[in-house]
């Protein structure tokens, strides 16, 4: 770029930053004068603004350089972390949020310490802080910001070295999102979230169109003819032993890791819990199910694009996107985009942080004090918890640049201590009511040091992937639960406090919208399998299955309008 260019691409950035942040102020400062306004938004969030804000706190920017190098360098079978995610999504539209809404808690610690008792509130508040504060925050700054310096090249457009650059960006990204996260609350943080997820749509969607057209000489349609007729095994999502995702794995560890990531992260359901009625969370729940369906066209076909520009010759993988987005992208947008990539990685920085502070405030300091609390004193206090948290995060994401290999691994896998302990203790706690509170916290110890054990201590020995480790650990802690909760029960078989606070008549359409929402996930695998696009050559049995989950979704559909409505 030259001075000029550069300058034009930063003033374009901050000026839709600037219209993001103004407009997110306008909508957010009416809310974060009492707890459940800057915790919950007032309990006022719409299907859109929640379905922005999960779409924006799910993505961020490594995952465009990340999922596109994965599809350069191997197949597709890694768009399985997003399309069955979609899944989940189901799972906490008709299952899980539900029951949430009717017991109107904040934090999921909260509802742990109802079903359960204090110490295991205190035990998964722990898990929790210790993986976000510890482990996610920093890696989200840290990979965020090393994915912008891979896009546009910061160290050669400001004259710096890689670990200034990194400084900067780390600086720029923190300072923003933390703005949103601490002055704005959970409202100022969905709403950036859905302007930002917007911008990224519109982005996600230019560069596979500009790449195609690339690729077809100026022809869109001659480049989705190459794309599909050379090299069809990259269009291949059916991973097998050698990709990135076994297909296996689909139906062992990940379906727990999304149940969890969907359904029991407290980052990701506090913007569901603040949902202004049942039917508002169901649409945004679902409507961010569909926009994970989206992520392999705008994530992964752009990588597969680059392997048929570009060859098998890139240096590294993660060079794909960047490339790609260098080639193809126009000059005169490159603002637009710069602005998009910062606010969906301080996106997921935010929520973060707005998530780590509740949980802090709420679950750690309120109950210390042992007394009525004013809003505006626990809102200031998660104010302050929020800076302390972003000012510890801006030390340590930097010195993840001169962390040794080995504790990348360990950042990979981290999310394996708590995800599954906190997921079983959830569907155990909510579906079998005499399970005693001893067992979760057996459960918690166990898995700790269970996986702990295998996945460092016996690695050498123990070579399962991960994700099948998930489904076994989560299935004999499961088991435990049960067994605790049959030879030694309750006293008082638990029964749910109904204390909702919002309208809880769920969306005339939700089921038959998840049951369209999973055809499509099954839809994409038959797309990009052996008997679809990755063939070459698509045959009778492909059309078949198609025609027989449109007609199924046809009889679904005319079932749902038959049916009388009711209220």
């Amino acid at each position: 770029m030259t001075p000029t260019e550069m300058m034009v691409t930063l003033v374009s950035c901050v000026a839709f930053m600037g219209l993001v942040a103004w407009w997110s102020y306008r909508q957010s400062r009416q809310e974060v004068q009492s707890k459940e306004g800057y915790f919950l938004a007032g309990r006022h969030l719409g299907g859109v603004f929640i379905a922005g804000s999960l779409l924006l706190t799910n993505l961020s920017a490594e995952q465009l350089i990340g999922l596109n190098g994965s599809a350069y360098g191997y197949d597709l079978s890694s768009m399985a972390w997003e399309v069955t995610a979609a899944v989940a999504t189901i799972a906490m539209a008709l299952i899980f949020l539900p029951r949430y809404l009717t017991q109107a808690f904040t934090t999921l610690p909260e509802f742990l310490r109802e079903r359960f008792d204090p110490d295991v509130q205190r035990l998964s508040v722990i898990l929790f802080l210790l993986g976000y504060g510890l482990v996610t925050i920093p890696s989200v700054l840290y990979s965020g910001s090393i994915a912008v310096i891979r896009l546009f090249d910061i160290p050669e457009l400001l004259g710096l070295s890689q670990f200034e650059a990194l400084v900067l960006t780390v600086l720029v990204i923190g300072l923003a999102g933390s703005a949103y996260a601490v002055l704005g609350g959970l409202k100022a943080v969905a709403v950036s979230d859905t302007l930002n997820g917007v911008g990224l749509l519109i982005v996600g969607t230019l560069v596979p169109v500009l790449g195609l057209i690339t690729l077809g000489q100026g022809s869109f349609l001659d480049g989705l003819s190459t794309l599909a007729q050379t090299h069809p095994e990259k269009l291949n999502a059916i991973g097998g032993p050698a990709s990135p995702i076994p297909f296996g794995t689909i139906f062992t560890g990940m379906i727990f890791a999304n149940l969890f990531y969907w359904c029991a992260n407290q980052y990701v359901i506090q913007r569901t819990l603040a949902a202004r009625t049942l039917a508002e969370g169901q649409k945004g729940v679902l409507l961010s199910g569909f926009f994970k369906i989206l992520v392999p066209l705008f994530m992964m076909i752009p990588g597969v694009i680059a392997f048929h520009l570009y060859g098998p010759g890139l240096t590294r993988i993660d060079e794909a996107y960047p490339a790609l987005i260098r080639d193809v992208f126009p000059l005169w947008m490159m603002g637009f985009f710069l602005a998009v990539l910062f606010g969906a990685v301080f996106s997921s920085f935010n929520s973060l942080l707005n998530s780590a502070a509740t949980l802090f405030t709420l679950d750690i300091y309120a109950p210390l004090r042992r007394k009525s609390l004013s809003d505006t004193h626990i809102v200031r206090v998660a104010m302050i918890t929020s800076v302390v948290i972003a000012l510890f995060s801006f030390c340590v994401a930097p010195l993840l640049w001169f962390a040794p290999e080995g504790l990348w691994q360990i950042i990979r896998i981290f999310t394996g201590f708590y995800n599954i302990p906190i997921v079983a203790i959830v569907i155990v706690g909510l579906f079998a009511r005499h399970t005693p509170a001893i067992a979760a916290k057996v459960v918690i110890v166990f898995h700790v040091i269970a996986y702990g054990l295998v996945k460092f201590a016996l690695a050498d020995i123990v070579t399962l992937h991960f994700l099948h480790l998930y489904a076994i650990l989560f299935a004999i802690e499961v088991a435990l639960m049960l067994v605790a909760g049959w030879v030694a029960p309750r006293p008082v078989p638990w029964t749910p406090t109904h204390r909702a606070r919002i309208d809880m008549t769920p969306w005339r359409f939700a089921r038959p919208v998840a049951f369209s929402l999973f055809s499509l996930v099954i839809a994409l695998y038959l797309v990009f399998s052996p008997i679809g696009f990755a063939s070459g050559d698509i045959g009778l049995t492909f059309h078949v299955c198609l025609m027989g989950l449109l007609a199924a979704n046809g009889v679904v559909w005319g079932r749902q309008f038959m049916r009388p409505r009711q209220g």
